[in-house]
This record gives C-alpha cells, structure tokens and sequence, in this order.
C-alpha cells in the first residue's frame, strides 16, 4: 500500500506528551493536541486540506465531459513538445542537479500552454497579488471558452522511483503566500527522467488528479544553526 504524502507544518519530533508546571499553556495544549490527533492526521483528503485553508474547492477532473477531455488532449500535445525540446536543449543536458531542472520546465510549459489560442497560462498570484515562484501550484491554466482554471505541478521523477514511498508532494498552508483562489482542477505533471554520459533523458510525462489524493500531516518543531550556535548557549569547544 503506497504511503501518503505529507503535509509539512513544522511542529516537530515529539518524545512525551508530560509537561511540567513551567511550560506555557499554549505549549502544552499544542503538543497534547498533537498526540490525540496523530492517527486522525495519517491520511487527509487534499482536497480537505484545500478547502479548509483556502475556501476554495477542487474539482475532479470528469473524463466524460468533452471540455475537459479537450482541455487534457491540448495539456498532452503541448507536454510532448516541451519533453521533446528539453531533450534536445544541449545547456539544459548540461545541468549537473535535477532540481535545477525544474524551473526550466515551468517556464517553459508556462510559455508554450500561454500560446495555445484557448488557453491563458502564467504563474497564480497570492492573495495580495503578488508572483511567488515557490511552493504549491507553480502554474495557473485557464481555458478561455469555458473558464475552467486547472493548477499545474510539475514533478520531476527518476525511472524507477515512481512507486517510491519518499516524501516528493508539500503543501505548507499560509495565508500570506497562500496561491489556490480559485475553484479549480489540481493536476501534478509526473516526468519521468534518467540519465546516461550524454545528460538527462525526459521519457514520459504523465497528468495526475489530485481531486482524490491523500496526505499525511508531518509534525515538527524546527530550528536553524543560527538558532542553535549562540555564545551563550556553548558551554565548552575544542581549539580553532
């Protein structure tokens, strides 16, 4: 059975729910209301998620709806090209790290959907209006005739990982840089990719509905070197 993906809050590992007379109240509420909805939060309707955070919903794709069945077909035709150009793009082969890949892949999939006569594609604002080129949706399509919109993600994947259990999918809920404000479709767009001595080879694309995708809330309390590493905090250090 595949693992969920995970929605990332950065709460924390978690050792004893116990607390003692000197942690906050709000702490303490946080943590045991963490524990009491551990199992409740291991598979989660994305699409929940969506609603609950941005009150928007997320339409299922309808493969009996010629719309939609236009709107996939015209997706497929413009993926083909761009596999079909990236391959062949011998500074992108030359690329050593896959994730540097990816933006090349959103531009490139923005400019070429932004051409199809029906479609009008860009990167979704957030809420006050403003471009954020990270986190989730990279891309906002909107079919002019119907006036559908479908989010866009493309994921880079290497051939033999697809059935892989490792965390690939984020979604961080944040008002301020929250970019789903519409009633839409949500489609990742799986690449799959190897490499050999002549660069990367991209050997399929596939459209993925997210309408019934399940996630898993990851608690974790984070913290930085810098938070860490303060003077006052050494209390002994071998020579410089």
């Amino acid at each position: 059975m595949k693992k969920p993906a995970l929605i990332f809050l950065f709460f924390g590992a978690l050792p004893s729910a116990r607390a003692d007379s000197s942690t906050p109240a709000p702490v303490q509420t946080l943590v045991s209301w963490l524990f009491k909805q551990d199992a409740d939060l291991r598979s989660v309707a994305f699409s929940d998620v969506i609603a609950a955070t941005t009150g928007k919903k997320v339409i299922p794709f309808d493969a009996k709806n010629p719309d939609e069945q236009r709107i996939v077909a015209r997706i497929g035709e413009v993926m083909d090209g761009v596999l079909a150009q990236v391959n062949a793009d011998e500074k992108l082969q030359a690329i050593k790290r896959i994730n540097e890949v990816s933006s090349h892949f959103e531009e490139l999939m923005r400019v070429k959907l932004d051409a199809v006569p029906d479609f009008s594609c860009n990167f979704p604002l957030t809420a006050s209006g403003h471009t954020l080129r990270s986190g989730y949706p990279d891309l906002r399509l909107v079919d002019r005739p119907t006036g559908r919109v479908f989010y866009l993600d493309p994921k880079l994947y290497e051939r033999g990982s697809r059935e892989s259990s490792f965390r690939t999918f984020y979604f961080e809920p944040r008002q301020a840089t929250n970019k789903v404000n519409d009633d839409a479709h949500h489609f990742i767009v799986g690449i799959q990719h190897d490499r050999s001595e002549h660069g990367w080879h991209f050997t399929r694309w596939e459209l993925i509905d997210l309408a019934h995708f399940h996630v898993h809330l990851k608690a974790e309390f984070e913290g930085s070197n810098h938070d860490m590493y303060r003077p006052e905090a050494v209390v002994g250090a071998g020579p410089k």
